[in-house]
């Protein structure tokens, strides 16, 4: 499968080559090994991912009831049709991803416990230089590519997101972030505080709550929800009509999408409607007199996610008295609770901190190029797919609103043809370029706050990659539109440079 090459500036350190380094083996990173070895079938390549298995997310979270927070039809491959419920657990979505792997044979590709920590791009070589450390033994290995693919996630596995608040060392109980969750911790019988009113927070909350003796959301200001049974009904008609897994899939799939698309666009220009229809479901659960200011938040729908409730089961528990929702901020932490800053104590044996998580640029790993570090703040982005001044070298960033996988699917398409192009023309390098006319364009940041302005992107906008005024170096966050534009892409266009391969210079001079 693959060659052997030396390190550059060494004699005898000898690193296996690819001609495509995955990193991550993901929900992205399997996506584009799919890719690969549909549309690219002669590339060798490798994954490196840093876990003992694959499925990223749904790997390292093990909270009760784990579950996505898009419908699978979606957040599911196009190639790879989807049989179960919309919004599935952890579990399924692993075993769907294990599915993929077994069917092209992806497993045989993978290293698993190969943590990245440098990668060196020499010009000399036209090649990337990948260092990496493998867990299960200490030992230092290194891998050669020709094409560098980013697909590690966007957040920092090993710790959560939470904030410091006085007194958080005199708590006498466990506090706890639900991205490490402790396989021994008990909470049957026990009074639970959970901080955050997330998909995370929706999803423990009634998973845990028939086992505690009471369980408290406390929220500093309110999230979007919104609900219906966990079955897709369109889905089930064509089943009965004994349609092909295939056709059903693409059906539902184009259907969600079209109800999605009205729904987002429909809320920018009506948000008070869409509000209302919201909340009417909910009053449907809880009744006229519930406060509904526990569900209202100061932004309007789609500014952040929705968080999708399936069969009301977070109502359910509100309904049922086993689970109270608490709107207030924290004033400090107590060895009994939390003390909120209206003079409430919410008593506690467990606090549990579902506070979002931290941004990942690049999966922390070191970058150079020709020995000069890479700072990804200061490059631009080119589509939300590659960026200026970085060569051979691509990054997944799925979309906020639409589910991350839909992206996946039209990168990795645009990533392929971009391969079989410098192939076919003999190119070894490809630069995204700032031209002259880009040099004084307008600098944006990646997500403007007023289009999406969620903590864990607020907090990490300076480490991200620019937008510029100028097209190409725009990330475009709207499938409805991007789905249209990166299969036109002329691969052509002056803001892509390239480099022909040196044995192709070298027989033509």
């Amino acid at each position: 499968m693959s060659n052997a090459t030396t390190l550059p500036g060494t004699s005898n350190a000898a690193c296996e080559h690819v001609d495509v380094l995955i990193v991550g083996a993901g929900i992205s990173g399997v996506g584009a090994a799919h890719h690969l070895g549909e549309k690219c079938p002669g590339k060798r390549y490798v994954i490196l991912e840093t876990k003992e298995s694959f499925g990223g997310t749904w790997h390292q979270h093990t909270y009760p009831g784990i579950r996505s927070d898009s419908d699978l039809y979606t957040f599911g491959y196009g190639f790879k049709p989807w049989k179960g419920k919309p919004i599935a657990s952890a579990g399924a979505i692993l075993e769907y991803m294990g599915e993929a792997i077994e069917d092209d044979h992806i497993d045989q590709h993978i290293r698993y416990q190969h943590e990245v920590l440098k990668a060196s791009w020499s010009g000399e070589e036209q090649l990337w230089f990948i260092e990496a450390r493998r867990k299960d033994t200490g030992e230092t290995v290194q891998f050669s590519c020709n094409f560098l693919w980013m697909c590690q996630g966007y957040y920092r596995h090993a710790e959560g997101y939470t904030p410091e608040w006085e007194g958080m060392s005199d708590f006498k109980g466990p506090i706890v972030h639900p991205q490490t969750w402790p396989e021994d911790l008990d909470y049957k019988g026990k009074r639970v505080v959970v901080i955050g009113s997330g998909a995370t927070a929706a999803t423990l909350i009634p998973n845990m709550a028939n086992d505690c003796s009471h369980i408290t959301m406390l929220q500093r200001s309110p999230t979007y929800f919104w609900t219906g049974e966990n079955r897709n009904e369109l889905a089930d008609q064509l089943r009965e009509l004994e349609v092909p897994e295939e056709w059903v899939h693409d059906i539902v799939r184009r259907s969600i999408l079209k109800l999605a698309k009205d729904v987002q666009y429909f809320s920018m220009s009506n948000p008070e409607l869409i509000k209302e229809e919201l909340f009417k479901v909910i009053r449907e659960y809880l009744g006229e007199d519930f406060d509904m200011s526990h569900f209202t938040p100061s932004y309007r729908p789609w500014q952040q996610r929705l968080a999708y409730v399936p069969d009301g089961d977070l109502f359910e528990g509100i309904k049922s008295g086993k689970v109270s929702v608490v709107t207030d901020h924290i004033d400090r932490f107590t060895k009994d609770g939390i003390l909120t800053k209206s003079g409430e104590l919410l008593e506690a044996d467990i606090i549990i901190t579902a506070t979002g998580f931290n941004l990942s640029i690049m999966g922390d790993i070191a970058f150079d190029v020709d020995g000069e570090p890479v700072d990804f703040a200061k490059t631009f982005t080119y589509r939300g797919i590659m960026n200026s001044g970085i060569p051979n070298m691509s990054f997944m960033f799925g979309y906020l609103r639409t589910s991350w996988t839909m992206r996946v699917d039209l990168v990795c398409d645009f990533i392929c043809r971009l391969l079989n192009k410098m192939d076919s023309e003999r190119l070894s390098v490809c630069t995204p370029t700032l031209r002259e006319q880009d040099k004084d364009m307008e600098v944006r940041p990646w997500i403007e706050d007023d289009e999406f302005n969620a903590g864990y992107l607020k907090r990490s906008m300076h480490l991200l990659p620019r937008q510029g005024g100028n097209e190409p170096w725009q990330f475009c966050r709207d499938y409805y539109v991007e789905k249209d534009i990166l299969p036109a892409i002329d691969l052509s266009e002056d803001a892509l440079v390239y480099s022909a391969t040196k044995r192709s210079v070298a027989a033509a001079g």
